[in-house]
């Protein structure tokens, strides 16, 4: 910006800058998949890793219809991976940023770990601490920033069968393409750790069948993956039977957590051999033998979940740059991304195109102010001879500077040392090019120079930077 410029304007000119809706603050709400959108339908027959280079939010927002006109819908996608050939691994994410990155990955779903959440969210452990409706907000977050189908982790439902209807509603509306919903009693508790106990039999299938009435009753088609802790708990058998009366229920994916050995994992895959079955590869140390894809889709496996590499290559790359600027050194280049490809990553550089659709000619957004000087200057084309006002008009000069915060005298803050204050450098010059008028005045005076020089109207954008 030109720092010798000026603003020049006539009574009209101003008025109409003045009540411009760019004056106001806007936000918008953009639609994405939980509401029917899906990036492109899922390829059954390859699983070659998609390359991002970057999102085009136009075609990603896009509803994807059948030849029936019917949407595409996040439960609907992921019952095209369940029915495509093949183990498909779905890594555990936390926040909307882990979960973008499992999508550029090329990943074709993901499942939240209320494990990770936890850390992430409290940093406490997946004790029991976290509650039903930070779930929810996580989840929805997260669902917000992909468009590939997510599984939410539901716990035990958060309570009793009535809980549990309640709980598949509002993942539903969150925009879970699936939910885990297990037997553990409260408070629950990571089913890899000491101490596990869960509901009785009756209890745990009943659960399953609140899940299935609270979906019908939605008209969704939400993936309800019916979960046993019962192996720790009690007995690999009992965990065999629960997982019969879960598919029996209406179950549409079936888990036992921390099968011990190999055996154990081939007995649970014969049970219900029509009903998909999913794997826990807990990374670090978990009690179920770590297995490969093809290995787990030999067993008989469809969905594989990785709960702990995100939050836990995250917490050993903060505590490792912690300690690098801890010593004076900031983090090598290699072990963080560069700051273009973090704004990639976010979407900024789409951001700024997209911006471009909403942009004026007449009126623009300045992102960086150039120069040390703490005055800026706007101009407005003087279009009176074309208006048909008179040439006469006066010049007006509106000088505005930077935002400062009000100190006394002895350098320290002021009572209103919070308060945000801004000051106004008025010039008027007359077209004989002799000056009129030179004053400063508060932000918040600007009505009573109208009164000053009558004729004269003034305006300035609080909202400007």
């Amino acid at each position: 910006m030109n720092p010798s410029s000026s603003f020049v304007a006539t009574r009209d000119q101003a008025l109409s800058v003045f009540n411009h809706p760019f004056s106001q603050s806007h936000s918008f709400l953009v639609s994405n998949f939980k509401n029917g959108s899906f990036l492109s339908p899922i390829n059954t027959h390859t699983r070659r890793p998609k390359t991002h280079t970057s999102f085009t939010t136009p075609k990603r927002f896009q509803p994807i219809t059948g030849c029936l006109g019917e949407r595409n819908t996040p439960a609907k996608a992921l019952r095209q991976i369940l029915e495509s050939p093949g183990a498909h691994q779905g890594p555990a994410c936390f926040d909307g940023l882990s979960a973008k990155l499992v999508e550029r990955a090329g990943f074709q779903y993901c499942f939240t770990s209320g494990f990770s959440i936890s850390a992430a969210r409290l940093g406490l452990p997946d004790t029991g601490f976290i509650s039903y409706g930070e779930m929810v907000d996580q989840g929805q977050q997260i669902t917000q920033a992909v468009s590939i189908p997510v599984i939410g982790d539901g716990d035990n439902g958060y309570g009793n069968a009535m809980n549990v209807k309640r709980t598949v509603k509002g993942y539903i509306r969150a925009g879970f393409a699936g939910i885990i919903l297990e037997d553990q009693v409260s408070p629950k508790a990571c089913g890899h750790t000491q101490g596990r106990k869960v509901v009785s039999r009756e209890e745990a299938v009943m659960r399953i069948k609140a899940a299935v009435d609270a979906r019908k009753e939605s008209g969704s088609d939400i993936v309800i993956v019916a979960r046993t802790d019962s192996r720790q708990a009690l007995s690999l058998e009992e965990s065999l039977w629960r997982s019969r009366a879960f598919a029996d229920a209406g179950a549409d994916v079936l888990f036992i957590d921390a099968l011990s050995s190999k055996e154990e994992m081939k007995a649970f895959c014969e049970v219900s051999p029509l009903v998909p079955k999913m794997a826990n590869m807990l990374e670090g140390g978990g009690k179920t033998p770590i297995l490969s894809p093809l290995e787990l889709e030999e067993i008989g496996y469809k969905l594989v979940a990785y709960p702990l590499s995100l939050i836990g290559v995250s917490i050993r790359a903060m505590q490792d740059s912690l300690t690098a600027l801890n010593g004076g050194r900031i983090p090598p280049p290699g072990s963080m991304p560069s700051f273009e490809e973090i704004k990639e990553i976010l979407g900024f550089n789409n951001y700024y195109e997209e911006e471009k659709r909403y942009a004026t000619s007449k009126y623009q957004l300045y992102a960086d102010r150039e120069g040390s000087n703490a005055y800026s200057i706007q101009r407005v084309r003087d279009d009176s001879e074309q208006r048909g006002q008179s040439p006469q008009d006066p010049v007006v000069e509106v000088i505005t500077p930077d935002v400062y915060t009000k100190y006394g005298a002895d350098g320290s803050r002021d009572p209103f040392s919070g308060i945000w204050s801004r000051t106004l450098r008025i010039k008027i010059t007359g077209r004989d090019g002799f000056e009129k008028l030179d004053v400063r005045v508060p932000a918040g005076f600007l009505e009573g120079i109208t009164n000053i020089v009558p004729g004269i109207f003034l305006f300035y954008d609080v909202n400007s930077p």
